[in-house]
C-alpha cells in the first residue's frame, strides 16, 4: 500500500481522513494501472486521482520541498517541476474552480509544481508562456488540447506527460468532443507508451463501457514485441450511499399568488438563503 504520511500536513489541515476507495485508486496509479473513478459528486474523486501522481513525485522525491519558498507562496515557472499531470474538463466555465482545488494540496505540501488553465478564456500572453514551457498541471479542454497537438513541437512540449485525467467522462462519451478526446489520448499514448488516464464520473450506468472507451484494453504483445504488456484498466467506485433530504418552502401569505403562476421568482430569495445556510 501507498505510504500516505507525506501527505498528513494536507488532511490534518482539512480534518480529513482518506476513503478507501481514494486509497485504492492511488495504489492502483502507483502500480502504473488506469482507470475510472466512479464516486457520487462531493465524495472526493478529484483527490482520488490527482494525489497519485503527487504521492508518485513525493516517493521520487523524498522530502523535498521548494528551497526557501514558504507554503503557500508561487513556484517560479522555470524552477518548476515539468508537466506531470493533464487534467480535461469538458466544461472550461469548471476550469477555474478545478485549478483552485488542484493548488490546494500542492501549495499545502509546498510542492515546486506549477497548475495552470488553458483554455479559450485564457489570455494569450499565458499562451505564449506555455508554447515554451507547460505548467505542471494543465488544466484544458478537449479543443484546447487538440489545437496544442497540432503544434510542430507539441510532442517536445508533452514529453514528460505521466498522467491524464479527464473529468466528467459521461458528459463527453459517446459525443464529438469524447472522439475528439478519444483521438487526443492516442496519439498521446503513443509519444508516451507508459502514459496513464484516469476517467471520473458521478452518473453512469454502463461502468465498463463507458471504462473500455476512455482506455482501450491493451494491444497484443505482438504489436510493441519490446514493450512490456499493460495492465488491464481497473474500474474503481465509492460505496458512499447518499442522503437525499428534500425540504419544501412555502411562502409566507398564501392569501394570493403572483400573476401567471410565477411561484418560483416570488420565491428566490427564500431559496437563495436555505442554500447559502447549507
Amino acid at each position: 500500500m501507498a505510504n500516505l504520511e507525506p501527505l498528513t500536513p494536507f488532511f490534518d489541515r482539512q480534518d480529513w481522513a482518506p476513503f478507501p476507495f481514494q486509497r485504492e485508486a492511488w495504489d492502483a496509479y502507483l502500480d502504473g494501472r488506469s482507470g475510472l473513478l466512479h464516486a457520487p459528486t462531493g465524495a472526493g474523486k478529484t483527490l482520488g486521482v490527482f494525489l497519485g501522481p503527487v504521492l508518485e513525485y513525493l516517493s521520487e522525491h523524498a522530502g523535498a520541498i521548494r528551497d526557501s519558498t514558504p507554503a503557500g507562496a508561487p513556484t517560479d515557472r522555470a524552477r518548476a517541476h515539468p508537466l506531470t499531470v493533464l487534467w480535461l474538463t469538458p466544461l472550461r466555465a469548471l476550469a477555474t474552480d478545478t485549478t483552485e482545488s488542484l493548488r490546494d494540496p500542492i501549495e499545502t505540501l509546498a510542492l515546486p509544481w506549477t497548475v495552470e488553465q488553458r483554455t479559450g478564456d485564457t489570455p494569450q500572453s499565458l499562451k505564449a508562456k506555455q508554447r515554451r514551457r507547460l505548467p505542471t498541471v494543465l488544466v484544458t479542454t478537449p479543443e484546447s488540447i487538440s489545437l496544442l497537438l497540432s503544434y510542430p513541437d507539441a510532442q517536445r512540449l508533452l514529453s514528460t506527460l505521466r498522467c491524464v485525467i479527464v473529468d466528467e467522462w459521461h458528459e463527453l462519451l459517446a459525443s464529438k468532443r469524447g472522439t475528439q478526446t478519444e483521438l487526443a489520448l492516442a496519439r498521446l499514448r503513443t509519444w508516451n507508451p507508459g502514459l496513464r488516464t484516469w476517467g471520473l464520473s458521478a452518473t453512469l450506468a454502463n461502468l465498463e463501457q463507458a471504462r473500455d472507451a476512455l482506455i482501450p484494453p491493451p494491444p497484443p504483445p505482438p504489436l510493441h514485441p519490446t514493450a512490456s504488456p499493460s495492465p488491464s484498466p481497473l474500474l474503481i467506485s465509492a460505496p458512499l450511499p447518499k442522503k437525499t433530504v428534500i425540504e419544501t418552502l412555502i411562502p409566507e401569505s398564501l392569501s394570493s399568488f403572483p400573476w401567471a403562476g410565477h411561484l418560483g421568482l416570488n420565491l428566490i430569495e427564500p431559496v437563495i438563503e436555505a442554500i447559502a445556510s447549507a
